[in-house]
């Protein structure tokens, strides 16, 4: 059972009978792809950033921090701070307080880029439609992929040795240990509190989803059935590093981007090369370099853009290879 079954009738109505388009044209089924994708996403974000607030208030980055760095973990820790980076939010304009929070807390170099790297990749509402456009497989083995790719840059990037490029401020600040008394709450009285900060996170991402929509809607409804095979298929072996590259100057979130991909593969983008292009408008973009510019030093960051670059590519090959 499609369980936005209704909010596809709802579109149909609104596009083909309210607004009198043509359900064979061009403009209508872009303006319906338009309307039920908006409205899907809008809906999923409210619900699942409600449940994500829940989550935060009980699990803070600073217990994260906290745990990463009160033991040795022989390894673990590349996955540990990949799978925080999968549940936590993160974007670019976190960047700054938080690689400066994990190296103050004496967490490694490479532990805290694998979780700078797995964070923007994965989310939670990225998940829940990645489930709907492409099934539980893929979900699963896009959230795997991500997961190895901030573990093993991580690892990379930590045994070059590479402290020395991080911005000589960072290793000037100074922990300033505070004891906080917090006090307890019960769960009924933070529900509005939850409402508030799950509404705020969406409010910060809502215009590059909808951004992501429109494109995604010109493509579904303008583009021709078959034109990207002509030049974008998985025997071109340089289609997904172009698809990679190609993505660096843009900027959306991983929800934002996803209507796009689903609009790429539906037109015959193969899945592995779209997987890039999405990994790489989240994870590599220059508006994201900029800000990082601030904490790393030029070669800090031309190595953890080349590494992070060269899996994304790697992934893109071997989504395209197994997945058909």
């Amino acid at each position: 059972m499609n369980i936005f079954y209704s909010i596809q009738l709802l579109s149909n109505w609104l596009v083909y009978d309210f607004l009198k388009l043509s359900i064979d044209s061009h403009m209508g089924t872009a303006i319906n792809f338009f309307i039920y994708d908006s409205l899907k996403i809008i809906i999923l974000l409210l619900i699942i950033n409600y449940f994500m607030a829940i989550v935060r208030y009980y699990l803070p980055i600073e217990k994260i921090r906290n745990f990463l760095a009160s033991r040795k973990w022989y390894g673990l820790d590349y996955f540990l701070a990949s799978i925080f980076g999968v549940i936590t939010p993160f974007c670019s304009c976190s960047s700054i307080p938080l690689f400066i929070g994990f190296l103050e807390a004496g967490i490694p170099l490479g532990v805290t880029l694998s979780f700078l790297i797995t964070s923007p990749l994965v989310n939670e509402v990225a998940l829940v439609l990645f489930i709907g456009l492409f099934g539980w497989k893929i979900t699963a083995l896009y959230l795997i992929s991500a997961i190895l790719l901030g573990i093993t840059a991580g690892i990379i990037l930590n045994k070059l040795k590479l402290e020395k490029y991080v911005a000589d401020y960072v290793w000037k600040i100074r922990s300033q240990k505070k004891s906080i008394t917090i006090k307890k709450e019960p769960f009924y009285s933070l529900l509005n509190h939850f409402w508030k900060e799950g509404w705020i996170f969406t409010k910060k991402i809502i215009l590059y989803v909808l951004l992501g929509i429109g494109v995604g809607a010109l493509i579904h409804g303008y583009v021709p059935a078959g034109f990207f095979e002509k030049y974008i298929t998985k025997d071109n072996l340089f289609a997904v590093p172009v698809a990679t590259i190609v993505a660096v100057p843009m900027y959306a979130n991983t929800v934002g981007v996803i209507p796009i991909i689903q609009s790429l593969v539906e037109k015959g983008i193969p899945l592995g090369t779209a997987m890039a292009f999405m990994m790489a408008v989240v994870g590599l973009s220059l508006p994201e370099a900029l800000i990082l510019k601030r904490v790393m030093k030029t070669k800090l960051l031309v190595y953890f853009f080349g590494i992070t670059t060269i899996n994304i590519i790697i992934i893109g090959y071997l989504f395209n290879f197994f997945i058909s």
